[in-house]
């Protein structure tokens, strides 16, 4: 999608889309624009409604936005027009930004409408391209302000959630941990950052158990991805910040198989894809901080091979590791990578993020994510950034009063407490035993938020949720 500023409509034909505030339903002043005239009894700007009229071969799309909005809610109605309204879009779309909108209203405008095109059908043998996918389309914005740099941010916001969500929703006999590594290595080329992956063996030389028990039983070798971003430009005082995200491509269980739900955990690779989805956007944004991100990518299957409960494993850290529970696998390849981060890269700052637990589910719903950190200032940051773009988090804790739950009498340490209370917060404990008492660490339970069920498709699916919120906060630090 490119896009072109006009003052007027003067010389344009085609599609045209109205952004309109509430007004009431029986005001007696209709909307008016270009000559066209909307009575309140039919339209009058109400949210998640809108209304089309034709005029001299003109289309023209009246979009309700409420009295007031946010983010998210400005995203998702332009996502809905056009996902839902393509039959009526043109090969030529003018977006009309009122004079009163924010950069952020209109960010959330356009990034909305790219993110319409999205179509979970990937395997149809009937699919057809979007309007805006056609490769001479051009969105024209009729405003007398120019919006180019922002509607270029929207983009290149939107192409990189759209990545995520393809990762997170493509089957897993697409998706397995090669695949991830590919693309993490030809996106890295494509943006510019660096990418060094760690197979089997590389891996085992390395030692890193962990991450390494938890493929033990699948035919896909374990990738373990590490990617940097070093900004072009020299900068003095440069920010360091370490991601790690879960990526595990098809989650089984394990010995401990699941007994429900299963078909969904193409899923529970969610986390690493925000991470690689977030690597692009950092590196397309050119951002003036230095981000190391690793993604250990891993299926736990079962096999005659698969690691066992009650299992003693040794991690990346030099701990040992009791297994109580074969389905608690992505702490144990996020331990390996939290520590694999500290030790080689030792970043200011670290966020891992993991679709970890049911139990933050249980607590949140499909609401927020759950956030864990001992450091006020990135919870501050976190949230408030979450909020501005609707990616919410809220804070559980990490008291002492929780280590109970991951001692374990035959090693340092156990993957779970057996316990059917406060397993989000057992989980991260587990994960706060790997950081070194790192000072600046969160850690992201965002199994609620990732793949849901919405107005745009019949089944669950990615909702890219971590993408623009890693990168808001790098970008504000």
């Amino acid at each position: 999608m490119k896009t072109n500023t006009v003052v007027n409509l003067d010389n344009f034909s085609g599609t045209i889309l109205i952004p309109v505030f509430e007004t009431y339903s029986k005001s007696i002043v209709p909307i008016a624009f270009n000559g066209l005239e909307i009575t309140s009894k039919v339209f009058f700007g109400k949210k998640d409604t809108h209304y089309l009229a034709e005029k001299n071969d003109n289309t023209y799309i009246f979009i309700g936005l409420g009295k007031t909005t946010d983010y998210k809610s400005m995203k998702t109605i332009f996502r809905r027009i056009s996902s839902k309204e393509k039959d009526n879009l043109s090969s030529n779309v003018a977006l009309v930004i009122p004079e009163q909108f924010t950069q952020d209203q209109t960010e959330a405008m356009i990034s909305g409408l790219l993110l319409g095109t999205y179509d979970l059908g990937h395997f149809k043998a009937d699919k057809k391209i979007h309007p805006f996918l056609e490769e001479d389309f051009t969105l024209t914005l009729v405003s007398a302000k120019d919006h180019l740099a922002t509607a270029k941010k929207a983009i290149k916001i939107a192409k990189a959630q759209l990545a995520t969500c393809s990762l997170v929703d493509l089957p897993p006999n697409t998706i397995n941990p090669k695949y991830l590594a590919n693309w993490a290595k030809e996106t890295g080329e494509k943006y510019g950052f660096e990418v060094e992956v760690l197979g089997y063996e590389a891996s085992k030389i390395a030692g890193l158990g962990a991450f390494l028990a938890v493929g033990k039983g699948s035919e896909n070798e374990p990738q373990f991805i590490v990617m940097n971003y070093t900004p072009a430009a020299e900068i003095k005082h440069i920010k360091h910040v370490g991601l790690v995200g879960k990526g595990i491509t098809f989650d089984t269980g394990g010995v401990n198989i699941k007994t429900a739900g299963m078909v969904h955990m193409k899923c529970d690779m969610a986390g690493g894809g925000a991470v690689l989805g977030a690597m692009q956007l950092i590196a397309d944004l050119q951002l003036p901080v230095k981000v190391t991100a690793i993604v250990p990518c891993a299926e736990n299957s079962v096999d005659a091979k698969s690691f066992l409960p009650s299992d003693v494993i040794h991690s990346y850290s030099g701990h040992s590791i009791e297994i109580i529970d074969t389905d608690a696998e992505g702490r144990l390849v996020l331990a390996d990578g939290l520590s694999y981060l500290i030790k080689n890269f030792k970043p200011e700052y670290i966020v891992d993020i993991a679709t970890l637990t049911g139990s933050s589910v249980g607590t949140f719903g499909y609401e927020c994510g759950a956030l864990f950190t001992n450091n006020a200032e990135m919870a501050k940051k976190l949230q408030e950034n979450g909020d501005a773009i609707g990616e919410r988090l809220w804070p559980l804790p990490l008291w002492d009063v929780y280590k109970s739950d991951i001692e374990s009498d035959i090693a340092d340490v156990k993957n779970y407490s057996g316990k059917p209370v406060a397993g989000a917060i057992s989980a991260a404990k587990f994960l706060e035993y790997f950081t070194q008492e790192h000072k600046a660490w969160a850690h992201l339970d965002v199994a609620g938020v990732t793949f849901n069920d919405d107005e745009f498709a019949k089944s669950k699916h990615a909702t890219a949720y971590g993408v623009h919120l890693l990168t808001k906060f790098i970008e504000n630090l």
